[in-house]
């Protein structure tokens, strides 16, 4: 190939790189805008006094359980839904939650006692979901998220943890739990047609030695491991 032949075919790939690709496949022709970027949701705290965060996501965990039974000796919920339901009234109701109908409602964290309720469509259906937490003396703290369904108050959701925030990602909940160890859990709960069930799972261990659980493999040796004593053949 001749030089000006050469120069001639290096400048014309200069100009299709600057004029976009030419026209490579699945990008954008002349005078094309680019499409809009879809914004992604924001994890926003439900009691933003508890909340200690960064984001989260991941796959669905899938489990089979039974649906969820209305509560017995609930109230039941009227036309103007579940948010004109007594809170405490329901509490008592919840075999899980009942422990916490003699406790005072809270509305800083710091103390033992029941947070403000919490409303926020759940489930997708434009009605409101209940969200109640309450706080132990010992840092412990439970959630229990309560749907309406054919006037009667159904329990879709109910787990507990340390230092516990929660936190709507969207139509999904995040709760963020710490342990003693400084290990924590960021939790995301979405619906999946009968109740709030686990989406993604994210665990960031603390610094603490922990034993690992039935079933589980060790830890690895450390990189930093001393290397096997040379044979007497090779100290020869």
């Amino acid at each position: 190939m001749t030089r000006p032949t050469y120069r001639r075919l290096a400048a014309a790939a200069l100009l299709c790189i600057g004029l976009g690709g030419c026209g490579t496949p699945g990008g954008l022709g002349s005078g094309e805008v680019a499409p809009p970027v879809s914004s992604q949701p924001r994890p926003k705290p439900l009691w933003p006094s508890w909340t200690e965060s960064p984001s989260a996501g991941g796959t669905a965990v899938a489990g089979r359980e039974a649906p969820p039974k209305p509560l017995e000796g609930a109230p039941s919920v009227g036309p103007e839904g579940i948010e004109e339901v007594d809170m405490m009234a329901v509490i008592r109701a919840d075999k899980n939650m009942k422990r916490f109908s003699r406790e005072k409602q809270i509305q800083a964290p710091g103390k033992a006692g029941v947070r403000p309720a919490r409303y926020m469509d759940l489930t997708g259906d434009g009605k409101h979901e209940l969200i109640v937490a309450a706080d132990t003396q010992t840092g412990r703290s439970v959630l229990s998220v309560y749907t309406a369904a054919g006037g009667k108050i159904v329990p879709i959701l109910f787990t507990s943890g340390r230092r516990m925030s929660i936190e709507t990602l969207g139509a999904d909940l995040l709760v963020r739990t710490t342990d003693e160890d400084g290990s924590s859990h960021d939790i995301r709960y979405h619906w999946d047609g009968q109740r709030m069930s686990v989406l993604s799972d994210d665990h960031k261990f603390g610094n603490a030695i922990s034993v690992p659980r039935s079933g589980t493999c060790p830890a690895p040796q450390p990189s930093y491991a001393q290397p096997p004593a040379p044979s007497s053949r090779a100290a020869r």
